[in-house]
């Protein structure tokens, strides 16, 4: 199983789109500056999330959110607004 997860800094209100089999580990990770691309805009809160049963699919819609339509489903579907 692998999650498309949707990322806010609380540090300068941007958003992180990635994918994972492991979204308590990636999660952790960019929480405690593991990432590179994440490492200077920590604290994170996760606002979106899609599970999907092999990597191509979850990899086509991280792709997708990445998309101007992409951002606007987010931001009318997250958690939180942003």
């Amino acid at each position: 199983m692998y999650t498309v997860y949707v990322l806010l800094s609380e540090k300068d209100g941007k958003t992180y789109t990635g994918c994972t089999n492991n979204i308590e580990r990636r999660f952790s990770d960019h929480n405690n500056g593991k990432e590179i691309a994440t490492k200077g805009r920590k604290p994170f809160k996760m606002i979106y999330s899609e599970s999907y049963p092999d990597l191509s699919s979850a990899r086509k819609r991280e792709i997708f959110f990445k998309t101007g339509k992409g951002k606007e489903f987010i931001k009318q579907n997250s958690a939180c607004p942003i």
